[in-house]
């Protein structure tokens, strides 16, 4: 459905409409995140408001997970539907919407079994112990190591923050969790290098966890040589490959998962972001091959509830349905070329664009004065929502259902946004 049909919303009382209402918000609440001084009430479609009342083209979407952008009617009927049925049990029981949506992702994917949880990071943390007691118990390695990448990122938990090849990241919570090991991303000799030499001691290799574009890394995609080389040494050393699809994942590239870009298949890949359109929901996926859990050894008391699992299933049909992993391809193509334009109109200050489907960064120069975060302020100030991708890359991420003419009116917000940057 496109978002020019949808009714805007009655306007709603204003929950912070003064500078004192956002002081006693700072106030109570921890000082984690460097927010923009912006106030968001209300979204429809690619769209959203904020308590002033003006007008924004969205391409955050929760940071690529609003996929059916904001009061889409099929989220509005799915978790009202849901809501007045059963919203929260145990795992303890069998949940019907669980085993559909499980179903629905093994017949969508090389996946056979699922494990649901609430966010990327948990999905990445099920990962990391699958694969721990697949090489202690499978692969008979005492002390294995689990190869990331340089530049990646894979959550905020002690274990997947040292998993995040990002020192800034690792910086006051040492002692770092052992047992990862840090290669370029893309780089086949290192990669054959560090294979060979982590095997001559003690410790040996059991897995390699990459990203097929890597977001928060500045948005990188994957080579698709280089990915057949990882699964290529899995097979021959018994290594697990292991994919964080948090953010590629659910049609973000514009194929189901973004390892179809790669002509590879993944023994463990991860979801969350797009799953649920913005409802909190995470997934380990494997295959049977690695499937070695048993009943006690993980859990998630939130973890594939009816309620999330009903809305994720609600999305991931409406997907499929509209086809819209079509209109993330044509968009995505379109948003490219129009950042390439750009691109050509200041080549003193931006120096390219890479991405995939809808995950796409505008590349900025070495040595210019802008910054990501600068460009960020200003297409605020233009009605165009963006987010950084490190201080060196602007990222968009709409919506999947975003529009032709809102690709369009991004491109002109953006252009109006560097004019007052660039003299």
């Amino acid at each position: 459905m496109s978002t020019e049909t949808l009714p805007h919303p009655p306007l709603v009382e204003n929950p912070m409409a003064s500078h004192e209402q956002v002081a006693a918000f700072d106030q109570t609440v921890m000082g984690t995140y460097a927010r923009f001084p912006l106030t968001l009430i209300r979204g429809q479609g690619c769209r959203v408001w904020d308590a002033a009342g003006k007008e924004y083209l969205d391409f955050v979407a929760g940071i690529a997970t609003c996929t059916l952008g904001h009061a889409h009617p099929v989220m509005v009927e799915a978790v009202t539907r849901q809501m007045q049925k059963l919203h929260h049990v145990s795992n303890l029981y069998y949940i019907p919407e669980q085993g559909a949506l499980a179903r629905w992702l093994v017949d969508h994917s090389c996946a056979d079994r699922v494990f649901f949880c609430n966010s990327g990071a948990e999905a990445n943390e099920a990962a990391i112990k699958l694969a721990r007691k697949y090489a202690h118990t499978v692969l008979n390695i005492d002390h294995p190591i689990i190869l990331t990448a340089h530049s990646s990122f894979h959550g905020r938990t002690l274990a997947t923050v040292t998993a995040t090849g990002q020192p800034k990241y690792h910086q006051h919570f040492s002692p770092l969790v052992p047992g990862f090991h840090y290669i370029p991303y893309n780089d086949a000799d290192a990669l054959r290098r560090t294979v060979v030499e982590l095997n001559q001691g003690q410790q040996r290799t059991a897995a390699i966890l990459l990203e097929p574009v890597q977001g928060e890394g500045g948005v990188r995609p994957g080579d698709r040589d280089y990915f057949q080389l990882v699964r290529q040494i899995c097979d021959e050393t018994g290594m697990l490959f292991i994919l964080d699809e948090v953010q590629t994942g659910v049609g973000r590239t514009g194929k189901w998962w973004g390892y179809e870009h790669l002509g590879i298949e993944p023994d463990i890949f991860t979801s969350a972001k797009g799953l649920g359109g913005g409802v909190p929901i995470g997934a380990m996926l494997c295959k049977s091959t690695c499937d070695i859990f048993e009943p006690g050894e993980h859990a998630s008391t939130y973890g594939g509830n009816p309620f999330a699992c009903g809305v994720a299933l609600a999305v991931c049909q409406t997907l499929e349905r509209e086809n819209l992993l079509a209109n993330v391809e044509a968009r995505g193509q379109q948003l490219r070329s129009g950042l390439e334009q750009v691109v050509q109109r200041y080549p003193k200050h931006l120096a390219g664009v890479r991405g995939r489907g809808l995950l796409n960064g505008l590349v900025l120069q070495e040595g210019s004065d802008l910054t990501a975060a600068a460009i960020t302020k200003a297409a605020i100030a233009a009605g165009l929502l963006v987010v950084p991708a490190g201080p060196q890359v602007v990222r968009f991420v709409p919506p999947l259902i975003v529009s032709e003419a809102e690709v369009a009116a991004a491109i002109a917000a953006l252009e109006q946004a560097l004019a007052t940057l660039i003299t």
